[in-house]
């Protein structure tokens, strides 16, 4: 079929959508609708003619005479009869036990369409950032929509009205639009309740709070139960992460903005925003550790945690350090892993745009990811990487330093730079190592996403592991273990010797590397500079990118 994606962004879920259906043997466009009615989007959609529109993240209605001449879907985020825009931020906030995705016919009233599919899933107990929550279950969900979707169309069937489906969710119903009001922070309520609305308010709008007569947005919290002081006040710190006490427990943040009265500062790791001038040192809860390890027998597992997946260039030393700790230990086997939410998608645009001199932190930005990347890549040990979740650019990059690469399923990898950089992180050898010069000039020039299913089929990462958390889990111990076996271990360990064999020395590629983002970096020759203040500023597409149309 000719299928149109029309969505307000080429987004995590728009890209596993659209890369399903690419690989599926589907003809397959994007249009980035306008922010507002635009004329120029009905004649874009008719000159596309296309069988089918899908709309897997689609902030605006879509014109009546786009749904009335073209068959157009919308994937919502919400169960059967849910109505409205913020349908994740009341799920979580609500402390819902259930939620869903559904696919319904566009109309004239938003989300109210006949309905093609649903299917619902269990909310984590413990409420999750709601950009996890939508690139985990909901993005789950939406792609079993979506395949049924496609199944009745191919079948000529045709959906059903709303109230012909039975109740999966009970009590939903059209609700309002939540603003950043409805998120705001009352420091005598419990830990657990605050950290659900920084959780419910992740990415836009944040949750405001007043901490020392400052107005803030938090985000990326947790809690621990102890009390250490008056609520509202900072009572600790451990790295770059915050403790502020409350009317029950403690809350954690690891990311905070300032806030004015109509405008929000630059999401930075929190110790950096609040004051924690003579703040005493507190442990961290788990949750928020950059880093944990665990040794099971030969191997050793690095669990690494970036929120958003982006990685600051203190934290790039951090993490650094924690590979070269973890190497030495006699292990045959080191596993470097992401968490279920996040992997890694390279240097820190916010914190670098927010910086005195952004060149100057970009360039100790892209030198410390490096270090990172060499410790994994000159290794004694057998190293494995596993994408754990969606990684980009620097990120995709590091994951191929290591010896053997694999991915949860459903997995979108990003194997490129699009920000008016050359790149780093060992591009120029880990790529081409795997999947050869054309192919590795093909991924780079292109700069589209690929599934991790297709990673595997061009040989860019060794295997895949089941989608499920757990599972998946289970799944890379047993891999690791395998490897740890001498049948297996000898044949990885010759073939890591193959392939470092065949290049030159690791330090040649950075030096090109690090020539050509020189002059990315401090001459800004094509263009880093506004390219990263508009990514960090989400500010809206001007037009649809020709490499995404039909």
């Amino acid at each position: 079929m000719r299928i149109l994606l029309l969505v307000s962004a080429f987004n995590g879920l728009t890209q596993r959508v659209w890369c399903d259906l690419k690989e599926g043997g589907h003809d397959v466009g994007v249009v980035l609708a306008p922010v507002h009615d635009d004329p120029s989007l009905v004649a874009a959609v008719d000159a596309m003619e296309p069988d089918l529109i899908l709309c897997p993240f689609l902030k605006h209605r879509v014109p009546e005479d786009v749904w009335g001449s073209y068959p157009t879907v919308v994937i919502h985020p919400g169960p059967v009869g849910d109505r409205g825009p913020s349908s994740l931020d009341h799920a979580t906030l609500d402390a819902r036990d259930r939620w869903g995705v559904t696919a319904l016919s566009a109309v004239e009233a938003m989300d109210a369409g006949p309905v093609w599919a649903t299917v619902t899933f269990p909310m984590p107990e413990v409420p999750i950032a709601k950009s996890s929550l939508y690139n985990g279950p909901v993005a789950d969900a939406a792609m079993t929509c979506v395949a049924e979707v496609l199944r009745m169309v191919e079948a000529g069937e045709q959906p059903k009205p709303a109230e012909e489906w039975p109740v999966s969710v009970e009590g939903t119903g059209e609700l309002p639009l939540l603003r950043r009001r409805a998120f705001e922070i009352d420091w005598s309520a419990p830990a657990t309740e605050i950290a659900r609305r920084i959780a419910a308010a992740d990415g836009a709008p944040g949750a405001p709070a007043s901490i020392d007569g400052r107005s803030y947005c938090l985000f990326d919290a947790a809690t621990t139960p102890e009390n250490h002081g008056v609520p509202g006040t900072v009572v600790g710190r451990d790295v770059d992460a915050v403790a502020i006490a409350t009317g029950e427990g403690t809350l954690w943040v690891g990311y905070a903005a300032t806030l004015g009265e109509k405008k929000r500062g630059p999401k930075l790791p929190a110790g950096w925003v609040l004051d924690t001038e003579r703040v005493p040192y507190n442990p961290m809860p788990a949750a928020l550790a950059e880093t944990t390890y665990e040794r099971d027998g030969d191997v050793g597992y690095l669990t690494i945690r970036s929120y958003s997946g982006a990685m600051h260039t203190q934290q790039c030393r951090r993490l650094t350090d924690a590979v070269r700790k973890a190497l030495v230990e006699d292990t045959a086997v080191l596993v470097v892993r992401g968490t279920e939410h996040a992997f890694s998608n390279g240097i820190h645009l916010g914190v670098i745009d927010a910086a005195q001199d952004p060149a100057a932190e970009a360039w100790d930005n892209i030198r410390a990811i490096d270090e990172l990347c060499l410790a994994i890549a000159e290794a004694e040990q057998l190293t494995i990487a596993a994408f754990t979740a969606n990684a980009g650019a620097g990120g995709v990059m590091a994951g191929l330093c290591a010896d053997v690469t694999v991915a949860r399923e459903g997995v979108v990898l990003n194997p490129y730079y699009d920000m008016g950089i050359f790149g780093s992180e060992l591009h120029t050898w880990g790529l081409p190592s795997r999947v050869g010069e054309e192919k590795a000039d093909e991924l780079l020039g292109a700069k589209l996403p690929i599934s991790a299913a297709e990673a595997v089929r061009i040989g860019m990462i060794s295997d895949l592991g089941p989608r499920d958390p757990a599972d998946f889990d289970g799944w890379l111990r047993s891999l690791a273990v395998g490897y740890t076996e001498p049948d297996a271990y000898a044949p990885a360990l010759a073939a890591r010797d193959s392939r470092r064999a065949g290049a030159m020395p690791l330090s040649y590629y950075q030096s090109i590397e690090l020539a050509e983002m020189a002059r990315d970096l401090f001459e800004d020759r094509y263009g880093f500079s506004a390219k990263r203040t508009a990514f960090v500023t989400k500010a809206a597409a001007t037009e649809t990118p020709a490499k995404i149309r039909f």
